[in-house]
């Protein structure tokens, strides 16, 4: 419920707390003493329409604070949370907004910035707004199916036709893809199987092109030492090689040894040396050539690959590492293709099995709907003749179209009224007039009570144009309607102003020179009864006033 309303600079307002409870609170006062102004600063706070002209004269900015007690588990809290603004189960939800002298405005919640829409989703959940005038709330169509099936309590019902719609949605969507697909296929049959064709027959492998263009290059580097290594093996191990011919030196030299005692030692001894190192190169040189040796055939076949997975490369225009995956991609299309009208028949009995248990559902909530149908129509017919609307008629307007399938069911609902017999019944909001559709409305908050209501409801003035028993009916339904929610009334009747428990008195009074700032102040017993004797009386308020509005308090 709304527990504290502060104004700030708003209008003829400078400074105003109000602290509110719960069950009736009634506000009256003069006319032009600032009640619409009350009304519009709580508006503000709700998200509605900024404007320039809310700034009191001589300031810069308007402020306006509304905080509400609600229950953890209001609807409210999971919407804050997903909307990602910090609030605590236990705390209180406060809204605040700013209005500038230069039309800008600033939202907050819980002292976070946010939006002008968000504000707005928040106060429909937790206050409505309604008047003469008004045009949201009930006398939106959008908002009555929803009405209708909190009445008769058919939430789940609901639920459940919504989640089976979403089902069918989502069967409709795959069955469109995967037809999609099909066709797009199909159109791109030969082109498919060639291109599968040939990349099966060419049966690229992750990673092949960096192995062969590795090998390639390793074997084009060894073709190019492979002339100097066979070079180096001829000189040593040639027709022209000094082997021999250093071995039959040494041969000779070692018998001459004895000849010249000491002195052919070191040579003997170095040539020895030379026919080793030369035989160790010779075997390393042959190594090496064998090592190098490679068969110009297999480059040729390598060169031949590795320009082939190229080639592909550039004509399917992907990378050559992504010709496996593509090739793969081929065949699925293929597979697609081959079983694609297999699929395309499961897809569309799934889909049609899905809807028709959607339609099932939903025609069992469309008949749950009739009968909670003909139980509002009696709830508000009967509050009616006590508000002087005896000969009217509700009605709930219900068109069912099975091929007009959503989320919440097959049916649009409007209320409609017709105001006497014999006339033509309408839209209330196009057939009754102000009084009139403000009583509709009233009989429709009584006959739903806490279903589908915000915890908060205001009714601006609805008991205009009428007086006495209409008025005391009025007075008995909102007194009646407090005991569920909360309901602030703005009224001009003492029959109303009497039932309530908490009385605010809006009043003007001059206040720096010549500017004049609107008050409210809530008012005890004795005050009471003075100012429902003034709404009785008028200007001049007499002891029979006082000693009937001391009676309307006692009846209240």
């Amino acid at each position: 419920m709304l527990s504290q309303l502060s104004i700030r600079d708003i209008v003829l307002i400078e400074t105003l707390d109000i602290d509110f409870s719960k069950g009736l609170s009634v506000l009256t006062g003069e006319t032009g003493a600032g009640k619409s102004i009350l009304l519009d600063a709580l508006s503000l706070a709700l998200g509605a329409r900024g404007d320039a002209s809310l700034v009191r004269h001589g300031a810069k900015h308007g402020q306006v604070t509304a905080l509400f007690d609600l229950a953890p588990t209001h609807p409210v809290r999971a919407l804050l949370e997903e909307s990602g603004i910090d609030a605590e189960a236990s705390e209180p939800v406060i809204l605040r907004r700013m209005q500038s002298d230069d039309g800008r405005t600033r939202g907050f919640v819980n002292d976070q910035p946010a939006s002008a829409g968000l504000l707005k989703s928040i106060g429909r959940a937790l206050v409505e707004i309604h008047g003469q005038h008004d045009d949201r709330a009930l006398v939106d169509a959008a908002t009555h199916r929803d009405l209708l099936d909190a009445f008769g309590g058919l939430k789940s019902e609901v639920a459940h036709v919504g989640s089976l719609f979403r089902s069918w949605k989502a069967a409709e969507k795959a069955l469109a893809v995967h037809r999609a697909r099909v066709e797009e296929t199909a159109r791109e049959a030969d082109y498919l199987r060639a291109s599968h064709e040939e990349l099966s027959k060419l049966a690229p492998e992750p990673g092949e092109e960096e192995g062969l263009a590795e090998k390639r290059a390793q074997m084009m580097r060894a073709e190019k030492i492979a002339g100097d290594l066979n070079e180096a093996h001829d000189v040593l191990s040639g027709q022209a090689s000094p082997v021999p011919h250093i071995a039959s030196l040494l041969r000779r030299l070692e018998r001459k040894a004895e000849e010249a005692p000491g002195l052919l030692d070191d040579v003997n001894t170095a040539l020895g040396s030379a026919l080793d190192h030369l035989a160790d190169a010779q075997a390393r040189i042959e190594v090496a050539v064998n090592t190098s040796e490679f068969d110009p055939r297999e480059l040729e076949a390598i060169e031949e690959r590795l320009f082939a997975l190229r080639a592909a490369s550039r004509k399917f225009n992907v990378a050559v590492d992504d010709l496996p995956a593509l090739t793969i991609d081929f065949a699925d299309q293929l597979a697609d293709l081959d079983a694609g009208e297999s699929r395309l028949g499961e897809l569309e009995k799934a889909a049609e099995e899905t809807r028709e248990v959607y339609d099932r559902a939903a025609a069992a909530l469309s008949r749950a709907r009739l009968g909670t149908r003909d139980e509002l129509v009696a709830a508000v017919m009967a509050e009616l003749p006590d508000l002087k609307l005896e000969r009217a008629e509700f009605i709930v307007e219900m068109a069912s179209d099975a091929e007009q399938r959503s989320e919440e069911g097959i049916d649009r609902i409007e209320f409609w009224v017709r105001t006497n017999p014999g006339t033509r019944a309408g839209p209330m909001m196009k057939v009754a007039s102000g009084g009139e559709l403000s009583r509709f409305l009233l009989a429709l908050k009584v006959a739903l009570a806490d279903r589908g209501s915000a915890p908060t409801l205001v009714f601006d003035e609805i008991d205009t144009g009428v007086g006495g028993a209409v008025a005391d009916a009025i007075g008995s339904r909102l007194r009646r309607l407090s005991e569920t929610v909360q309901v602030l009334s703005v009224t001009h009747a003492p029959q109303v102003a009497a039932r309530a428990a908490s009385h605010f008195l809006i009043a003007k009074a001059p206040s720096h020179g010549e500017q004049v700032v609107t008050s409210v102040a809530c008012m005890g017993d004795d005050e009471r009864r003075e100012e429902i004797a003034r709404m009785l009386a008028g200007a001049t308020i007499t002891d029979e006033a006082r000693a009937a509005a001391s009676q309307l308090l006692k009846a209240g």
